[in-house]
């Protein structure tokens, strides 16, 4: 009789083990098909890191980046700017007209970031070619109060243009983010709200540009007309889930 009972209690183990991984499958099958049909494309399903790689490299970091209860995790390593053992990252597909939207989470003290129309040139940092969307613990990380106005508080068009309104959630809450850029327009999105507004390859943004210190990297004075969406390693801790992009 114990023996019948043993087995029956595993069969349901196992039974409701395979329920719970073919919902598991079956829910994110779903949520990918529903993007689709709403014309978007899924860069990170919680699962898998098909499509990223190194920056200037063929594959994906073996170290400093994780998938963690279905975010994409980077590592921190403390060291600031030096950043971490797996260094900055691409989607492997160049963007030009798009709607970029993702949740982010970062640590308190903590610092990243999120590039786009980056070109990838050797001995280069993405930086150099590419706008950045900050983010930041604007509480604790020093530069918070550097740069002019809070142009380089979250949100923000880094070192350049103010997130307003300053909606930023605390370090440890997930934040939700977007850019959209269609023929040199590029508005900044977070928590609900667009909060960044600006014009490539304008007047406008040339002198911007020419009274910042961006103004020797001649790849950021003129950006490309497309390019690869980049996550940062700036050493901290940062989680980002529900990637996806719709093209324009």
């Amino acid at each position: 009789m114990m023996k019948h009972f043993v087995i029956m209690s595993l069969s349901c183990v196992l039974i409701l083990g395979l329920t719970a991984s073919c919902g598991s499958k079956g829910k994110k099958a779903g949520s990918q098909a529903a993007a689709a049909d709403e014309g978007w494309t899924v860069l990170f399903d919680g699962t898998s890191t098909d499509g990223w790689r190194g920056y200037n490299k063929s594959t994906f970091p073996p170290a400093g980046w994780e998938i963690v209860d279905g975010t994409l995790h980077c590592i921190g390593s403390g060291a600031g700017e030096a950043g971490g053992a797996g260094g900055d990252i691409i989607y492997d597909k160049k963007f030009s007209n798009f709607e970029l939207s993702l949740e982010w989470k970062i640590e308190p003290g903590g610092n990243s970031g999120i590039f786009f129309l980056a070109q990838e040139v050797p001995d280069e940092p993405i930086f150099m070619s590419s706008p950045e969307m900050q983010i930041l613990d604007n509480e604790r990380h020093p530069d918070a109060q550097l740069g002019v106005d809070g142009n380089r508080k979250a949100g923000s068009l880094y070192d350049l243009i103010p997130a307003n309104p300053q909606n930023t959630k605390p370090a440890g809450e997930w934040n939700t983010a977007g850019i959209l850029c269609y023929q040199g327009t590029v508005v900044f999105k977070q928590n609900g709200a667009n909060v960044v507004e600006f014009h490539l390859w304008t007047d406008d943004w040339k002198n911007m540009v020419a009274n910042s210190k961006f103004k020797d990297w001649p790849r950021f004075v003129d950006p490309a007309r497309e390019g690869y969406i980049g996550l940062q390693d700036h050493g901290n801790n940062v989680w980002f889930r529900n990637i996806k992009i719709k093209e324009l």
